[in-house]
């Protein structure tokens, strides 16, 4: 098993969040490493008493707050449901992939992956205007 840090960075390169996940093999997809993130971050969130979640997707029933999605009920967050969305935005371009420096733009590639990998999400801002 391979220990892997995730980032979320802006486009500037300012880092959003961390998080440390598992794969089981060095040969590895991003499709599994993006639903092993998702799952660790709603593992996470589920196992704790935050009234935010900080991940990759914004769950159904939330507000997006400099902190994180302010859930407005406390609920158990679905991993299953969350996994779909991530790949769905992933498929229309909502965050990008770089690993190792190189934007991944097939989430079924296989990457090989060990401890120095570094892996970096970058999401897009919808612009606002009118």
């Amino acid at each position: 098993m391979n220990a892997l840090t995730i980032k979320d960075q802006t486009l500037s390169g300012d880092i959003l969040n961390e998080i440390r996940i598992q794969v089981e093999n060095e040969r590895t997809t991003l499709k599994d490493i993006i639903t092993a993130r998702v799952l660790a971050e709603v593992d996470t969130h589920n196992n704790s008493k935050n009234e935010y979640f900080k991940g990759l997707i914004q769950p159904n029933d939330t507000e997006k707050t400099l902190n994180g999605f302010k859930i407005k009920k406390r609920k158990v967050i679905d991993g299953e449901q969350q996994v779909y969305v991530a790949l769905d935005a992933f498929l229309k371009n909502g965050f990008f992939v770089i690993v190792d420096d190189e934007q991944v733009t097939d989430y079924n590639k296989e990457i090989l992956v060990n401890s120095k990998t570094t892996i970096s999400f970058l999401k897009l801002t919808p612009l606002v205007g009118g």
